[in-house]
């Protein structure tokens, strides 16, 4: 089982950057899915999430109304749309899928995980 991200990059501030993660299993078409972000220095923290049929998503307040959260089962993929982007946005993103249908802010209700992808904003 495997979950690879990819479109992160350097982007100036107010910025925008797609992520994408692909999953190896179409079982996944049944699991909530989740981004999280970990910058430098700092503990890994909770972005957004979507539950198994993409009906419905929950943001963290630092990124509401910026980022969306969106998936295609059919493509086994989850995506993260990322606008007027900040520096204290620089992280490394991961994807996670989640144990159950419905997503959760906790990390520990997160099964699988991807390798992540940096996104650096700069000034």
């Amino acid at each position: 089982v495997q979950l690879v991200e990819s479109g992160g990059g350097l982007v100036q501030a107010g910025g925008s950057l797609k992520l994408s993660c692909a999953a190896s299993r179409r079982t996944f078409s049944n699991n909530a899915m989740g981004w999280f972000r970990q910058a430098p220095g700092k503990e890994r923290e909770f972005v957004a999430t979507i539950n198994w049929s993409g009906g419905g998503t929950y943001y963290a307040d630092s990124v509401k109304g910026r980022f969306t959260i969106s998936r295609d089962n059919a493509k086994n993929t989850v995506y993260l749309q990322m606008n007027t982007l900040k520096p204290e946005d620089t992280a490394v993103y991961y994807c996670a899928a989640g144990r159950y249908s419905y997503g959760t802010t906790s990390g520990s209700q997160y099964a699988y995980w991807g390798q992540g992808t940096l996104v650096t904003v700069s000034s």
